[in-house]
């Protein structure tokens, strides 16, 4: 189950008109004339108002594919959760994993004026089936109605700039053979983690700058931020990187958390406020003044997971904001590695459209947690039938693994590219997990990737110090097949 495959697209306007659809009407949904209207009366939020038509991507099939509509709004409610909200969304079953995916509109809230809306799945190489089209209001309140006359499908056009399709990626800097570690707790490390990690054979730690979740989207305020990362950087200055160099670690500084925090729709708001955007740059300019010619640093991490999917957000796009952030760096430090990251979250299918920079010493990370119905189920939804790897019947083993990775590994091959896969996990009580994690860290070495585990001593979860059925029943485990698959990697020559 994906909720984020419609981030980093817009829709080209040519896209074929989509017509003769028939619509099943749900609840707090009617049909008048070219508009379908969807008005859920406050206190049916649960209820919403859905309508669903079912339509045929076989055309799409291995190639990405969206859709436009014009639409426009009125008092539409905070949704009951991020991903809900407004719903201008493909729903298919993937016929190789048996498995659903949403890809879904950015949403909206309040009034908004007439205008172009656009979902996107930029997936390629997957069978769709069972597909269907949603339009309407989920676990919120308020009116929307969709003109069906301007409903269009067509190719995915990035929302990033695609330019430097030729570029062969230049180092300067020699790096270590191969690095291998954990992401770093979210809070203070101690002695007692750099001895656990040196016992265990790491060479590499991603130093997370995060904090609580709930506050990423409540905590605007940027003297409050300043304070908060400077708090960070301390530790970080003062103890991390001085015991790395000491045990002859290196330390990637992780901006895990951006200036200006996330919207409602878990989108960055320095792509919507320029003061905001302004901010980042200069942060990681005062960052490079401070740590220019220190020994022990992997790279700087510009941030974590990016998520573009709303066009509401010009002349900001997350490339080029990168690229300004890396700029500043270099006009300080010309020799530090700097770490830009994918669009998606950083997923590995965005590679497809992704550009270089065209400056030495970049190196591109990717985050892996494919299928995510494996990795995190009963995580971002309820525990359900346990589902376990590997399984043949719906074609999750190594080579799906390998065939998820594709687009970064072309990437690779075709820029010359340094890749660094900086998260991967499963959660605790996955079955198979520990089998998982092999044929991850087998396919990152074949490939010659650095790679850190998420994470190390920060939600028990995904410690590998843990084991359970559960959440609720998780243990301290000094011995598991996911440490073991993590050990392995960890001290392989």
């Amino acid at each position: 189950m994906s909720f984020f495959v419609a981030a980093g697209v817009a829709i080209t306007l040519a896209a074929s008109p989509v017509e003769n659809l028939v619509w099943n009407c749900g609840a707090n949904t009617q049909i008048k004339g070219d508009f379908l209207i969807a008005e859920v009366p406050q206190g049916e939020e649960k209820t919403g108002g859905i309508a669903s038509a079912e339509i045929d991507l076989s055309e799409w099939d291995g190639k990405p594919v969206g859709a436009s509509i014009v639409a426009r709004g009125a008092g539409i409610a905070k949704p009951l959760n991020w991903y809900n909200g407004l719903k201008f969304q493909f729903e298919y079953v993937d016929s190789l994993s048996g498995e659903w995916s949403y890809p879904n509109t950015q949403g909206r809230l309040g009034d908004f004026p007439k205008q172009t809306i656009r979902v996107s799945d930029l997936v390629a190489g997957v069978n769709r089936r069972r597909a269907r089209l949603m339009l309407g209001l989920q676990e919120t309140s308020g009116k929307v109605a969709f003109d069906l006359s301007t409903l269009r499908i067509g190719e995915p056009v990035p929302l990033w700039p695609i330019t430097n399709q030729t570029l062969k990626c230049e180092y300067s800097i020699k790096f270590p053979t191969r690095l291998r570690g954990v992401m770093s707790p979210s809070q203070d490390m101690t002695n007692d983690d750099f001895d656990t990690l040196q016992s265990w054979g790491a060479t590499l730690i991603r130093y997370q700058m995060g904090r609580n979740w709930n506050a990423m989207k409540v905590t605007p305020d940027l003297g409050e931020y300043d304070r908060w990362l400077d708090a960070r950087l301390d530790h970080f200055d003062a103890f991390v990187l001085p015991e790395a160099v000491k045990r002859g670690m290196k330390v990637v500084l992780d901006m895990h958390e951006a200036p200006g925090m996330k919207n409602e729709f878990n989108e960055w708001n320095m792509l919507h406020d320029p003061a905001v955007a302004r901010h980042f740059v200069e942060t990681w300019r005062r960052i490079a003044k401070r740590f220019r010619g220190r020994k022990g640093i992997y790279g700087y991490d510009l941030v974590n997971e990016p998520l573009q999917a709303s066009e509401s957000a010009p002349k900001c796009d997350f490339w080029t904001l990168q690229k300004r952030a890396a700029e500043a760096i270099r006009a300080i430090d010309p020799d530090m590695p700097i770490i830009v990251e994918c669009n998606g979250m950083d997923s590995p299918w965005a590679y497809g459209c992704f550009s270089p920079l065209d400056m030495p010493n970049i190196i591109y990370q990717v985050h892996m947690y494919l299928p995510l119905a494996y990795t995190h189920q009963g995580v971002m939804w309820k525990q359900g039938e346990p589902r376990g790897y590997p399984d043949e019947a719906k074609g999750w083993n190594k080579e799906y693994l390998r065939a998820g990775l594709r687009p970064v590994r072309e990437f690779q091959l075709r820029h010359g590219a340094k890749i660094f896969c900086g998260e991967f996990s499963a959660i605790a009580w996955a079955p198979g997990a520990g089998e998982y994690l092999r044929d991850c860290i087998d396919i990152f070495e074949e490939y010659g990737w650095d790679w850190c585990y998420h994470a190390f001593r920060e939600w028990e979860g995904w410690s590998v110090e843990r084991e359970g059925p559960n959440r609720s029943e998780l243990v301290p485990s000094a011995d598991n097949p996911r440490k073991r698959a993590l050990l392995k990697g960890l001290r392989a020559k």
